[in-house]
């Protein structure tokens, strides 16, 4: 029998394929591991014990945010809008931490904390190599401390003479109705959110821009919905005489055109003329980029352009202070009718004069499907009123319309109110705004007064103006209302009493929106 000595010897209890491995003990618990793969002589419970990833990653860090605007600080010197507990507000945070890139992000989320703790915390997920094919993953947590700091935009709003552009919007009138009108339309469509700040001037509003462009972006918006002119004015502030830079403040006028809704106008004839051949005395049915004039004898109407109207300028003959209050005895229509105009021939006489004469006047009025006998309407008394204005003069000696004027002018049916003006279920938003006082006083007490006189100006005009809301439905269509909230029980009791006997319409509540701010405000 013959052996070959070169044949391996098959072993047993080994396979030929199976790979060698060594088992060493872990160097610091002594616990066995594979030799082959351990990481470092380490234990895999070990590995995490003494190796930290995030070694050299910030654990307490601090965020600026602004009061004012509520933005963030994102260095170095963005300021960015992140609402709480946002991916942008988590964003910020990361990039606050130094030494986070040079692992890799695997998760980050936010721990709840009270709101007024100061205090945001995070909590972040990373993973890194620690040695050569060995990845540890590892979660810590992050620490915020809010701190509060003003933008510079806000900073500029608390300071005089920082703004670079400025627009002074103007219109010589007794009272403040377009102005209360222009602010809800900016309310409305955004058209103020760019202002460094807004002050209340004598006959205005002064708008404070950062930029130039804002403030003519406003401009633009003015044009659009209401009948004025512009005017610009720059003033150099500063000049780099080696780099040829300037520095400028740019100025812009705008100017309303003096008439409103409501008030009555005496045309030149020769305009009058141009217009249609309309009658010069009319009433100003409706201001949009145009005025719109209306003659309540024949519900002709014509439109007054910007341009034609700055060309020959005119005055309003009397305005929505001088009317007075009158009593339909007698009422007829006429036939003709205009949309929802409608002419009719009345008598009217003054509510003053009830019970002393039996004075009465005949007039005809574009108001004859609203009206009624024993209505009250609001009209302009012309036989007792002396007018200092020549188109006026000019309208009483011509021979073709002197005949025309009539006695009395009714304007708008004029509504009994009990109800007090906080017991509405709805609301408007107002613009914060600060009153400039144009006026120095030699004593204390004399702006007191004056203040107080202002303040009483300023609370009528804006009854005025939410009863006008409350009466013109198109006026209406195009401002946002809102909800009055929170009402009490006992008010709501006391309201339906003094409805009983008010005449003024009611707006429906599916004409109402909800205000969001507000809901978010209290919730939080």
């Amino acid at each position: 029998m013959s052996m070959d000595l070169d044949a391996p010897v098959p072993m047993s209890g080994l396979q030929q394929d199976q790979p060698i491995t060594a088992t060493i003990l872990c160097c610091n618990c002594g616990a066995p591991i594979d030799g082959t793969t351990s990481a470092g002589a380490l234990c895999q419970d070990c590995v995490r014990l003494t190796i930290d990833v995030s070694q050299g990653i910030q654990r307490e860090a601090t965020l600026h945010t602004c009061k004012d605007c509520e933005r963030w600080l994102q260095p170095p010197n963005s300021w960015v809008v992140a609402a709480p507990e946002s991916k942008e507000l988590l964003a910020i945070c990361l990039r606050r931490l130094r030494g986070l890139s040079k692992v890799r992000i695997i998760d980050a989320s936010f721990i709840w904390t009270e709101p007024h703790s100061r205090r945001i915390k995070v909590k972040i997920t990373i993973q890194q190599e620690a040695f050569q094919g060995t990845i540890i993953q590892q979660t810590f947590e992050v620490e915020y401390v809010v701190a509060t700091q003003q933008c510079p935009d806000c900073m500029k709003s608390f300071t005089h003479h920082t703004f670079r552009a400025i627009v002074q919007v103007r219109q010589k009138v007794p009272h403040k109705r377009t102005f209360l009108y222009l602010e809800q339309l900016m309310l409305k469509n955004g058209a103020h959110k760019d202002t460094v700040n807004i002050k209340e001037a004598k006959h205005g509003l002064d708008f404070f821009f950062a930029a130039r462009n804002d403030a003519e972006k406003l401009i633009d918006f003015l044009t659009s919905v209401a009948p004025c002119k512009t005017g610009k004015s720059s003033e150099l502030i500063s000049e780099d005489i080696h780099t040829s830079k300037k520095s400028y403040k740019f100025t812009f006028s705008v100017e309303l055109i003096p008439i409103c809704k409501d008030d009555l106008v005496a045309l030149p004839i020769k305009l009058a003329r141009q217009l249609g051949n309309i009658s010069p005395l009319t009433l100003c049915h409706r201001v949009g980029t145009a005025v719109s004039l209306m003659d309540p004898n024949t519900l002709q109407t014509a439109d007054v352009p910007t341009g034609t109207y700055w060309r020959s300028p005119f005055k309003t003959l009397a305005d929505v202070n001088e009317l007075k209050e009158f009593i339909i005895m007698d009422i007829e229509p006429v036939g003709k009718s205009n949309g929802r105009l409608q002419l009719a021939e009345a008598t009217v006489a003054r509510a003053s004069d009830l019970g002393s004469n039996d004075t009465t006047y005949f007039t005809r009025t574009h108001l004859g499907s609203i009206l009624h006998v024993g209505d009250s309407v609001l009209g302009y008394h012309l036989t007792e009123t002396n007018f200092n204005d020549p188109n006026f003069d000019a309208i009483e000696a011509s021979n073709q319309y002197s005949s025309t004027i009539p006695d009395v002018i009714l304007v708008k049916k004029f509504y009994a109110r009990k109800k007090k003006p906080k017991n509405r279920n709805w609301r408007l938003k107002r613009m914060a705004r600060e009153y400039e006082d144009e006026a120095v006083a030699a004593s204390t007490a004399a702006p007191s007064r004056r203040q107080e006189q202002e303040k009483d100006r300023l609370e009528a005009d804006f009854e005025m103006f939410l009863r006008d809301v409350e009466e013109d439905q198109e006026l209406r269509q195009t401002l946002d209302l809102y909800k009055t909230r929170n009402r009490p029980k006992q008010s709501d009791e006391m309201d339906e009493d003094s409805d009983s006997g008010d005449e003024a319409p009611k707006i429906n509540m599916e004409e109402l929106l909800d205000d969001f701010d507000e809901l978010k405000m209290d919730d939080e």
